[in-house]
């Protein structure tokens, strides 16, 4: 089963594909070769017969047959073994000179060639029967000769050659097959050690992660994106917990007291001071339930990115002059010393309304947060940089990523009214935005830095 899986696998398909167009590629450049070659040799026997059948009539027509005779026997003589066949016959074809005995029994080719086999006893050793290639050539006065080569090694040559074609394209398709078949293996038991993963994943364990080898190969690089996923998968699903026992926390104790005042309401009759401060306590709760819950929304269409259509040119000047003289009243109110500035001409690309719900969040916490007798500040500089400083308790730097998170609240801060949202909008805003919002320390209090370079519109 497991091999019938690999075999379908389509590493191992892709393989056979590459295997089979290397093969035929292999094949037609060793056939070119093999021809090539052969050609060659058959040429080169051919022109070297034809050079010496065109010398040896030469010096018959000018030296007579005599001349013929001696030289013919001369490199007969020369030739013993028969590696160059000579043959030289009256016009009955008796022979009158050569290294042969009689004429060929056999007949020419379409191209007037004569193959035959010849009686070889190379240096005394047993005779062998090897095939020669000759041409024949009539003369005048009815003579007729006949001059060619053994050609039995340059055939063997060529049978090696084939035999060294074949069992390379054999031994091709094995070592094609094995490295398919080992490529494929090993590739089937990554993807089946992620598919075991995440099958352990889908049963529930998010915990799962996805092994690396650190071969920083493409599977390494698979393996570190879905863990990065599945984390912050889990980080999502946890904080999706987490918001539900904080939403359950804090909307448990309204609740009960809306329920509380209305059965109070109830007893008391439909008149009376009582009932009114009942009610009207009801009601604040109720706007405070609101609230949370539109703090809720605004986050997550701000996560969402769905605001994005509504950016749009916004004076920082005007905006942080306008939260100014909104909070600056109540900051004194409270016994706060209350100070802004803003560099003329600064301008962003952004969403209005969820920027200044942003920057007022943050003015808001702060003036919470800070005992009287202190101070909060708002500045915008060149950056542009938004930034709002308050000489309050602070956040420790432990917590400064976790209060950015839904319904975080410090445990010095259950007291103080909220919902743990704003800090949690200020930072969908700023992801939104393409902004980078970072908490420090003001030495005391807190000091926070909304970074919206990215979003600075163009200079006039």
């Amino acid at each position: 089963m497991h091999l019938v899986r690999l075999l379908e696998t389509s590493t191992f398909r892709l393989a056979l594909i590459y295997l089979a167009l290397f093969g035929v590629f292999g094949l037609a450049l060793l056939g070119y070769l093999y021809f090539a070659m052969a050609g060659v040799m058959e040429r080169q026997t051919a022109q070297t017969i034809q050079a010496e059948i065109e010398g040896l009539s030469e010096q018959y027509r000018s030296e007579g047959l005599a001349r013929l005779r001696r030289v013919i026997a001369r490199r007969s003589a020369a030739h013993p073994e028969r590696a160059s066949i000579y043959l030289l016959a009256d016009p009955l074809g008796h022979p009158m000179a050569g290294n042969l005995d009689r004429w060929p029994n056999a007949e020419p080719g379409t191209d007037g060639w004569l193959q035959f086999q010849v009686e070889v006893r190379p240096d005394d050793a047993r005779a062998e029967q090897r095939r020669a290639l000759a041409a024949s050539f009539l003369l005048s006065g009815g003579f007729r000769l006949l001059v060619g080569r053994e050609i039995e090694e340059r055939i063997e040559i060529q049978s090696l050659l084939r035999q060294a074609i074949g069992w390379g394209l054999a031994l091709t398709l094995l070592l094609g097959l094995a490295g398919g078949y080992v490529a494929s293996r090993g590739m089937l038991s990554r993807v089946e050690a992620i598919n075991r993963t995440t099958r352990r994943i889908m049963a529930g364990d998010l915990s799962q992660r996805i092994a690396v080898r650190g071969t920083r190969d493409e599977f390494d690089q698979l393996a570190e994106n879905l863990n990065a996923m599945l984390s912050q998968i889990e980080r999502l699903l946890e904080g999706m917990r987490q918001v539900t026992d904080n939403i359950a926390h804090d909307l448990r104790t309204p609740l009960s007291r809306l329920r509380a005042r209305l059965e109070l309401a109830l007893l008391h009759g439909s008149g009376g001071e009582g009932t009114r401060a009942l009610l009207e306590e009801t009601l604040a709760d109720a706007e405070a339930m609101i609230q949370t819950f539109n703090a809720l929304l605004d986050i997550a269409r701000a996560e969402a990115g769905s605001d994005r259509a509504a950016f749009e040119e916004v004076d920082l000047e005007t905006l942080c002059a306008g939260l100014a003289d909104l909070y600056g009243p109540l900051a004194e109110d409270k016994g706060l010393a209350f100070a802004s500035g803003c560099t003329p001409g600064l301008r962003v690309r952004a969403n209005r309304h969820l920027l200044t719900q942003a920057i007022a969040n943050l003015l808001d916490n702060a003036i919470k947060y800070t005992p009287p007798g202190g101070r909060v500040s708002l500045m915008v500089s060149p950056g542009p940089v938004i930034s709002v400083a308050d000489t309050g308790p602070g956040i420790p730097e432990a917590y400064r990523e976790r209060v950015l998170e839904r319904f975080v609240r410090l445990e010095a801060d259950r007291s103080a009214p909220g919902n743990g949202l704003g800090l949690s909008l200020v930072h969908a805003v700023a992801k939104l935005h393409g902004a980078r919002l970072e908490l420090g320390d003001n030495r005391p209090g807190l000091r926070v830095h909304l970074d919206l370079a990215g979003v600075a519109a163009p200079a006039a």
